[in-house]
């Protein structure tokens, strides 16, 4: 692993910390990043997240996808998981804590735009960061490709209705022409570019110009996480240091969320009887969120300083312990599956 995969924490940690400093710091720097927006879309972070999400489009060999059949099992568990589980687990986390536990300590409104967050993150699973965790977890590369290629085509179709409907029953009105943009601008087009990018780098027999394109922009794609992380605070900072409270609120059902889908996913996968290497992968990729889509759909649907933005923002802070907090317990009962 690089420098950066090995400190990850530290480095998400250390950005946090920068952007709730320098919001408070230089908050009219910050309110003019966000009115730089059209269609409500923030262009600054469009930018940054078209610059994460592109280079991980690159990696995705959908002619992997004809190997499918030769270990049906471990994709099975993690189409299940992504799409007939966790974005309804997380619907129903969301409001059971905010429309009734919580519920007197946060306004309707805002409690719906914490829901809406959650739901965000529930409808995305995991795209670029699975590459690591499958690492972290000596999965087999190959059919990591295999998952998450197949995963990015379901999200093509998917992502819109799943998370319509799961709008829709929380009340939250669903603006439909911003929600199919945002499905158009960081999944659809990132894939287009990708595909063509590898068509035209990508060799049967060498894969040397792929890689080195790939490599250069890798640093690209760290700064751009960084500096997204640090934005996204900054937007956030006045609310987080204000209420601190709220940050815990929304963190505990996206705790419960991750074990809990991480759990189930496990037990099916050793009950599958499926080999390590494919099962902690698979459960991997349903645990954890593409939070780089959920914050860029959020922000467009609801602004940068809405309730739904800032849930997205704790997933981000959650996300990354709590992923490699999983990673060692992956990789401590990996007798477990013989």
């Amino acid at each position: 692993m690089g420098l950066f995969e090995r400190y990850l924490s530290l480095w998400v940690a250390l950005c946090i910390a920068a952007g709730v400093l320098l919001g408070n710091v230089a908050p009219g720097l910050f309110a003019q990043v966000a009115a730089l927006e059209y269609a409500h879309v923030n262009l600054v972070v469009a930018v940054l997240i078209w610059l994460m999400i592109y280079p991980m489009m690159i990696q995705i060999d959908f002619a992997a996808i004809k190997d499918v059949g030769k270990k049906p099992k471990g994709l099975a568990l993690t189409l299940v998981v992504n799409w007939l589980i966790k974005p309804f687990t997380m619907a129903l986390l969301g409001w059971l804590f905010f429309k009734g536990l919580f519920a007197d300590w946060v306004d309707p409104q805002t409690a719906g735009e914490y829901i809406a967050g959650m739901i965000l993150l529930g409808v995305a699973p995991c795209t670029a960061m699975v590459f690591v965790w499958s690492q972290l977890t000596k999965g087999d590369p190959n059919y990591t490709l295999v998952q998450v290629s197949i995963n990015d085509i379901i999200m093509i179709f998917a992502f819109a209705p799943i998370t319509a409907f799961l709008l829709g029953i929380s009340d939250i009105q669903v603006p439909w022409q911003t929600l199919l943009l945002s499905v158009v601008l960081y999944v659809v087009l990132p894939l287009i570019a990708g595909v063509i990018t590898r068509k035209k780098l990508d060799k049967a027999t060498d894969h040397s110009r792929l890689n080195g394109f790939v490599a250069k922009l890798k640093p690209w794609s760290i700064i751009s996480l960084l500096a997204t992380v640090v934005l996204l605070f900054g937007f956030q900072a006045e609310t987080i240091l204000d209420k601190p409270l709220v940050i815990g609120m929304i963190a505990i059902p996206l705790l419960i969320q991750t074990y809990g889908i991480f759990a189930i996913a496990y037990f099916a996968a050793k009950q599958m009887k499926l080999p390590h290497n494919v099962a902690a992968p698979a459960c991997m990729i349903g645990t954890s969120n593409f939070f780089e889509l959920a914050v860029a759909v959020a922000i467009s649907l609801f602004g940068l300083h809405s309730g739904a933005a800032l849930a997205t923002v704790v997933g981000v802070l959650v996300e990354v312990p709590v992923m490699l907090s999983l990673v060692w317990f992956a990789n401590r009962t990996r007798h477990w599956f013989g």
